[in-house]
């Protein structure tokens, strides 16, 4: 039966990207097929062999690790409020984001992390044939996030075509930041957390290949990272990066407080005129891509619901609600719907990236800003696809 759903998902996510294709016969079933492999066989090391669950267990026991490191410094500005019992999510789950965000930049500063992503992206342009470029974007993004990624090839950024942009922000809008991975695993199981963020790069570039194919020169095949022209001190380094995680625990914080209160606004005026909520609503709507990606019949309004809150407002409000009600649901159905979630695939993202290219190239980001309804619309499709591998598994 798994493997039905496999064939369903698929597609449905072949069908609707092959109908919005560009180019429908440049389109490679090679390199497609090989990529679904490689998730199949990952998905099943990491959640089905003894090495799997030790890897995901060892990253998990990592985060926590530093998650509870970040509270301590939590602790020490906050503490009164903590010791009164009033600790909240912007303290025990936003705030140590800051401290994440240094070690990231101690690794960029010695060159681990740029290293590690360019030879991952290598290995994944052998295994594709896609572009050195793409899969570098394609793997760095699950480090950086969809924002700081374009920073690091700003050189190339206005020499790609349409089509190579496109590619690339799909890469970047269906990935996440390294930085706020703990606090996702503050509220899914940190296992999907770790197996999301693996799929999602191949998922990415599954859809990219049907929606937006191509063919690259060699000429055209390069890849030239930004150097600075001068390394910073590395405890100017830490500053910067202690300012950086500050801002992305209050973006996400300032997020929370309006998308929550609107989405609440829009519920109570929905039960006021409908009498069914709108996420109710939303759940509906949902539903049959739920069942084709293997969720049970039962489950399906509950899944959709939770998965159509992530595209409207963003992943973040999803997993709090999705938190409320996982211990109803069927452990199939908590793997999908936490899979489907760990990604920035929402409207919200359209403008991030949008501006975030838009800042480094004028031109491109207007390129960005036309093509923003189709982006949003392959990145949910690699979010439906990663999470439809997974279910296989469970």
């Amino acid at each position: 039966m798994n493997v039905v759903f496999l064939f369903t998902g698929f597609l449905f996510v072949a069908g609707l990207g092959y109908a919005f294709s560009h180019n429908r016969k440049a389109i490679r079933l090679r390199p497609i097929i090989a990529m679904m492999i490689a998730q199949l066989v990952l998905a099943f090391l990491l959640l089905n062999t003894s090495v799997g669950i030790e890897l995901i267990l060892f990253i998990s026991k990592v985060f926590d690790t530093l998650m509870k490191l970040g509270i301590s410094g939590v602790d020490f500005v906050f503490g009164g409020l903590e010791n009164a019992g009033m600790s909240t999510f912007f303290l025990d789950v936003l705030l140590p984001i800051i401290f994440i965000s240094v070690l990231i930049g101690i690794l960029n500063h010695f060159k681990i992390l740029p290293l590690l992503i360019r030879f991952t992206g290598f290995v994944l342009s052998k295994l594709n044939g896609m572009g050195r470029l793409e899969n570098y974007i394609a793997v760095s993004s699950a480090f950086l996030g969809q924002s700081e990624v374009f920073l690091t090839t700003k050189k190339q950024l206005g020499l790609v075509s349409s089509k190579r942009l496109y590619t690339l922000c799909t890469s970047a809008m269906s990935a996440v930041s390294i930085a706020i991975v703990g606090a996702y695993m503050t509220m899914l199981e940190p296992k999907y957390v770790v197996v999301a963020i693996v799929v999602n790069i191949l998922s990415a570039l599954i859809v990219a290949n049907i929606i937006n194919p191509y063919t690259l020169t060699k000429e055209e095949d390069l890849i030239e990272p930004v150097e600075e022209a001068e390394k910073p001190a590395f405890f100017q380094m830490i500053s910067e990066s202690i300012v950086d995680g500050l801002k992305i625990a209050v973006i996400v914080g300032a997020m929370l407080v309006g998308f929550i209160a609107l989405m609440n606004l829009v519920n109570e005026l929905f039960l006021l005129i409908f009498r069914i909520s709108f996420q109710e609503v939303l759940g509906y709507i949902f539903a049959p891509v739920a069942f084709l990606m293997g969720v049970p019949q039962a489950e399906i309004v509950s899944a959709g619901s939770i998965m159509a809150t992530k595209i409207v407002t963003n992943e973040f409000v999803a997993m709090l609600n999705f938190k409320e009600i996982a211990s109803s649901l069927s452990p199939k159905t908590v793997g999908i719907v936490s899979v489907f979630l760990v990604s920035f695939a929402n409207f919200g993202s359209i403008g991030i990236i949008t501006g975030s290219v838009r800042a480094l190239n004028e031109k491109q980001g207007d390129l960005v800003a036309k093509f923003g309804l189709k982006l949003l619309l392959g990145s949910t499709l690699a979010s439906v696809l990663s999470a439809t591998i997974i279910g296989v598994f469970l």
